[in-house]
């Protein structure tokens, strides 16, 4: 069994909102269509591409 994204999607989506940044710009910077990177940041998407997205984004933004 694969652990949840849930606490890192979350804090991705605080740092978005901390930083004045919408999900169409990281979805842009990541070469993601707006709404998988959508998707993947609610839980509505719930695959290996979307737990790869939230790492490499929590990595490549530092979030802790």
């Amino acid at each position: 069994m694969m652990p949840t994204t849930e606490s890192g999607r979350n804090k991705i989506l605080k740092w978005l909102d901390e930083n004045d940044t919408s999900v169409a710009t990281l979805a842009a910077m990541y070469g993601l269509n707006v709404q998988d990177a959508r998707d993947y940041l609610s839980g509505r998407k719930d695959a290996p591409a979307g737990a790869r997205f939230i790492l490499k984004v929590m990595r490549d933004l530092k979030i802790k």
